[in-house]
């Protein structure tokens, strides 16, 4: 990106290495600021994103790459909004935060609004759970607690 230099009529360009610098390190003060005693541990195999999903949704982080299923367990749960019960949604929030091996839990915002009590209950950094919009209901920042969470933290109320 660009501004206008001083003299109001010349571009003047960033440096993009300064600015991803400093990006840097707002992100490395934002991360201690929130979890200073937590450190994220590496793990052989890695870690894996879980989704919480309509169908729409699980179908096409399962066919970015995203799935992993063996006989114990997988790491999606699709969410039928006229037959799966809530108590079931709950339960498969539950052990995805329960669960080592994953790092981050997507879950679409309008399921995430049917468990808002045991969403915002979860209070660690790991699994980060990061509500994403479907195809039939799009992101709303005012109804996303953890985004919430965050600006109070940092003391920001601006959407």
């Amino acid at each position: 990106s660009h501004s206008l230099s001083k003299s109001g009529n010349k571009p003047a360009f960033v440096n993009s290495s300064v600015l991803c610098g400093f990006i840097r390190i707002e992100i490395r003060r934002v991360r201690q600021s929130i979890m200073p005693q937590e450190k994220i541990k590496s793990r052989e195999g890695g870690y894996l994103i879980a989704v919480i999903g309509d169908e729409d949704t699980v179908t096409g982080f399962l066919l970015a790459g995203v799935g992993q299923k063996d006989a114990k367990s997988s790491n999606f749960f699709v969410v039928d909004a006229k037959e799966t019960p809530l108590q079931a949604i709950e339960e498969a929030f539950l052990n995805f935060t329960k669960r080592e091996d994953i790092a981050i839990i997507l879950i679409n915002q309008f399921i995430a609004n049917q468990i808002r009590h045991v969403v915002n209950q979860f209070r660690k950094p790991v699994p980060a759970v990061l509500e994403i919009p479907s195809k039939e209901h799009p992101y709303e920042p005012n109804k996303d607690s953890i985004l919430q969470r965050v600006r109070n933290m940092l003391g920001s109320s601006a959407d």
